[in-house]
């Protein structure tokens, strides 16, 4: 096929370009066929179908010889032979039989239905992405644990509704965001991918019928989880799809994590704020002074695509209807794979951006007096009271300075109060160190006491 008659190389997608390459086409072809091959394998597992038959069908479609599984089979005819039956396995298995003598093609998707074939095969897709996502985030949450740690006592302005309100610390920002992608990462750990192995009705009977009892029906079940090194599942799920929306569930939550320090960082980039820069950045075609953000800009655009993907999710799993879904689960696979493959660009684009931070103390000096003193007023409020506090605000108000003004208040209330400290923005951030220094100790000794 020409290159210009590729679909989709990233051209639309940044985000993406370069780390699609676990959920391609032929990825998931190569998935379908190893499922394929799992299932004659497992029933050798349990001593029903003749070993040699079970090898014929892995030597003949296994990676042992240094190839794809799907060698041979081109995606794009597949693709457009699914449309007749409506999924790509239906042409895959005559194509695999083709090429087996009658022995082994027997044992070629026997007893099961193509929903069973196509949901392992997501699983096993989905298993090696989330894998790379996980550690990318882990990877982006330790370069983030290093700037919680280097810069813990590096005091800055905090902003609620984009108004400077307290002080907090650079540390405590960046810890906050090392917890996000952290519980992003654990939460995928959790994750549950099973084989899918129930036969056309969900209800195991053909395979009951070919091994002549539930307990080998189970048995078998188990052997092709164990085969494709997916979780034994405890029910048929061709309805009940948990394992797609909590894994979808999952992601949107990683690229939410990401998306967040990716719109921190946007904002603290900002030329009249300047507190971070990313390095070299990106140029511009028309502005040669620019250096921008570019790799935040790519994760949030992602983040902002990634609800709409689990909602589309959550959507076809309430509407698979009875024992097979119609047109519901056909949603799930381009729904699932965009969403695996914004995560897997972004969880990249993540550790990378997490790498190339740097924090600017003089930035954050100048911009905590940019509100001439008044990041403490809620410590004002708590020490002098409001009608004191009142008072200071007007003189501030008339070009007074802040100090001075504090000065003048505690003079005429006789309080003992030191004044310096009062008005530090350095002396007003709480338990932020104790916060890091927590943070630090919980991410990087889990298993601590």
């Amino acid at each position: 096929m020409p290159s210009d008659a590729v679909f989709d190389t990233g051209l639309l997608s940044p985000a993406t370009a370069g780390h699609d390459h676990l959920v391609s086409d032929r990825v998931f072809l190569d998935a379908l066929v190893t499922a394929e091959v799992a299932l004659a394998g497992a029933y050798a597992d349990i001593d029903l179908a003749p070993r040699e038959a079970a090898q014929a069908i892995g030597r003949e479609f296994e990676a042992d010889r240094g190839v794809r599984v799907s060698e041979g089979i081109d995606p794009a005819e597949l693709a457009e032979a699914a449309v007749a039956g409506g999924n790509p396995v239906i042409p895959l298995i005559a194509q695999m039989k083709q090429r087996l003598n009658e022995d082994a093609r027997a044992w070629i998707h026997r007893g099961a239905t193509s929903q069973d074939i196509w949901d392992s095969a997501i699983m096993l897709v989905s298993a090696a992405a989330v894998e790379q996502v996980r550690a990318s985030l882990l990877q982006a949450v330790e370069w983030l644990l290093q700037a919680a740690e280097t810069h813990s006592g590096d005091v800055v302005a905090a902003r609620t509704l984009t108004q400077h309100a307290v002080p907090t610390t650079v540390g405590l920002r960046a810890a906050g965001w090392a917890r996000a992608l952290r519980r992003a990462a654990d939460r995928l750990d959790a994750i549950e991918l099973p084989a899918q192995l129930a036969g056309a009705g969900g209800t195991l009977a053909s395979f009951v019928e070919i091994t002549g009892s539930d307990d080998d029906a189970r048995r078998l079940v188990t052997a092709y989880a164990h085969r494709l090194g997916l979780a034994a599942p405890e029910a048929p799920w061709h309805v009940t799809r948990w394992p797609v929306t909590e894994l979808g569930d999952a992601l949107v939550q990683a690229l939410d994590a990401a998306g967040k320090l990716a719109a921190d960082v946007l904002t603290l980039s900002r030329s009249e704020i300047a507190e971070v820069s990313v390095g070299a950045g990106g140029g511009s075609s028309s502005m040669p002074q620019k250096q921008n953000p570019t790799e935040a800009v790519l994760i949030r655009s992602a983040a902002i695509r990634a609800p709409q993907l689990g909602a589309t999710l959550h959507l076809a799993s309430a509407l698979a209807v009875d024992e097979r879904p119609d047109g519901a689960w056909h949603a799930e696979w381009p729904t699932l794979r965009e969403l695996l493959r914004l995560a897997l660009g972004a969880a990249w684009h993540t550790s990378s951006l997490a790498a190339h931070l740097s924090f600017d103390r003089e930035a954050a000096r100048r911009n905590l007096t940019a509100s001439a003193g008044l990041v403490v007023a809620e410590r004002l409020a708590l020490v002098l009271g409001p009608a004191a506090l009142e008072e200071v605000l007007a003189e501030v108000a008339d070009g007074a300075d802040l100090s001075d003004a504090v000065r003048r208040s505690v003079s005429r209330s006789g309080a003992g109060v030191d004044v310096d400290d009062l008005v530090d923005p350095l002396r007003y951030t709480g338990s932020a160190a104790i916060l890091v220094a927590e943070a630090l100790r919980a991410m990087r000794n889990p298993e601590g006491p």
